[in-house]
Order: structure tokens, then sequence, then C-alpha cells
């Protein structure tokens, strides 16, 4: 970890249990020409403008959990690792900065199985970097992805989803355990449908006594484009419709009962809230320090 960029992590209580908010890294690449299919490109450079976000410079961040309960910790997505590019895969080392190896991590809950969320369970020698850990995968984002029928359909953007996720999986053998949406996946942890960015994508509640944190995966990729403009359909969403309708659910349910958010893409701690604002949701990140 160099000087200029000290450990990323962050903890953050949920009634009995703390949730660690741990920094994978960042990118930042040239907005493509097809970034969003149903927005006229003037609307989108204007709104990127006002957001701060120049067509030269998109920045995506990444941010997963873990959650420290009292005789467990789970990881929920696991970024690049060794896997991705040179500005990521920070994930480990965050974690051993904040007190845990990956071999005392008990669980590993996958969102869903983007390369930005899946490839750092593997080291580059394809072994586990998790080697102790149960690994949870949604039932209906396995079924797509480890279906022939539905990769030899695929274009070749998803056609290299489908192969990752064969050689990611295919580590831990028979290890994998699946979980449907709705389901208590482990103590205080729930699924969530949150299909359409991939077809069996899962949010999961996080509960403890009265206190509650959403952890929406990529409900959203930048909330302060993709909240504020929900339907708005970018082009790395499987299915745009689906994601617009998931987008409103969840974004609409934790505006009406002010819910806390943990975002995967938004800026390190990726932890805030939405508030409803003109047909779309105004992004408030939760203040460093300050716990909601």
């Amino acid at each position: 970890m160099s000087e200029s960029n000290p450990p990323g992590f962050y903890r953050t209580p949920v009634g009995d249990l703390t949730v660690v908010a741990l920094w994978e890294g960042a990118v930042t690449r040239e907005r493509p020409a097809n970034y969003v299919k149903n927005v006229d490109p003037a609307l989108l450079d204007a709104a990127f403008t006002s957001a701060g976000i120049t067509q030269g410079d998109l920045k995506v961040s990444f941010t997963a959990f873990l959650v420290e309960a009292a005789e467990t910790t789970t990881l929920i997505d696991a970024g690049f690792g060794e896997n991705g590019h040179a500005t990521t895969g920070k994930l480990v080392s965050n974690l051993a900065a904040a007190g845990h190896a990956p071999d005392a991590i008990d669980h590993v809950l996958v969102s869903h199985f983007h390369t930005d969320h899946i490839a750092g369970l593997i080291t580059k020698d394809g072994n586990p970097v998790y080697p102790n850990a149960t690994v949870h995968v949604p039932r209906p984002e396995w079924d797509f992805w480890m279906s022939d029928e539905c990769m030899a359909s695929a274009n070749d953007s998803l056609k290299r989803t489908f192969v990752l996720s064969r050689k990611v999986f295919g580590a831990f053998g028979n290890g994998i355990q699946k979980f449907d949406w709705g389901e208590e996946v482990l103590p205080g942890i729930t699924s969530v449908k949150a299909t359409g960015h991939t077809p069996g994508m899962s949010a999961f509640d996080i509960v403890s006594g009265d206190d509650q944190l959403l952890f929406v995966a990529d409900v959203t990729n930048n909330p302060a484009i993709f909240a504020r403009y929900p339907d708005w359909q970018p082009s790395f969403d499987v299915n745009g419709e689906d994601a617009v309708a998931t987008r409103h659910m969840i974004l609409g349910k934790a505006a009406d009962e002010n819910l806390r958010l943990a975002y995967y893409h938004a800026p390190f701690p990726g932890l805030g809230r939405v508030y409803r604002s003109d047909g779309g949701y105004t992004y408030v990140p939760q203040i460093w320090g300050a716990d909601w």
C-alpha cells in the first residue's frame, strides 16, 4: 500500500453487526459512444457535465463489503483480485488492513457474475483466494450463465462472462451453494431480487435488531447519474427494461423507508441514502465518520 494511498476500509455498525467497506480500486476510461442506449447523446453529455464527469474522465469505483458477526465473517462480492486492471485488486490488502486474512473468511456472497464481482475469487493460477469460505450464488444467476443454450445464443461480449463464470466457479468443484431470491442466505442477510443488470442479480438486505443496510450491488453504476435518471438504460445492463423496473422498485423502497444503502460503484465507502427527486432519486452519501 503506497503512502499516497492509505488503507481503504471503513467500519459502520448495523445493529449488533459491523459492516466493513473494502475498497477494491477504481478505473478511469473514456465513456463509450453507446454508453446509454435510450438517451440523446446531448442530454447524456449535459447530465455528466452537471455531475462533474467529463467525456474523457469516466471514473468507476469498486467497493466490496464484509459483514462481521460474533462468530462468522461474510464477504459480499470479490472484486477483480489479481485478474483486473492495474488500479484494482486492492481488496485483499484492505481486508488485511481491517484485520482479516483471506483464509479466515467463512462465507462469500456473490451478487452476480460480472468480472468485477467474481474474478477476485481466484488467483491468476486459478486457485481459490478464500480457501475456507463457502461461496453462495443466486440460483437464477447460476442457471443463466451455466446454460449452454444461453451461451450459444449470446453475443461476443456476453460470451466472455459465460467463459469466466465457468472458470471461476469450476475452481470450487461442487462446493458452490445456490440460494433463491427472498431466502435468508445467512442469519441476518436476505437475498433481494434485483434482475436486469444481469438475469439473476441479487441485492442483500442486512438486518440486525431495528437496524438495516441494503447492499444494492449494481442496481446503478455511478448513482450520481443512474439513480438520478433511473429510466436510462446503460449498455452494460443485460435486460434494460428489467433493470429500470428494478431501480424503481429498490430505490423507491429505499427512499420511502429511508433505508441506508451500500453501493458497489458509489465513491468509497459506498454508503448513503436516496431521496425522490423529479421522477428520479438523489443520492446523498453518508458523511465519513457519521453513522446515520
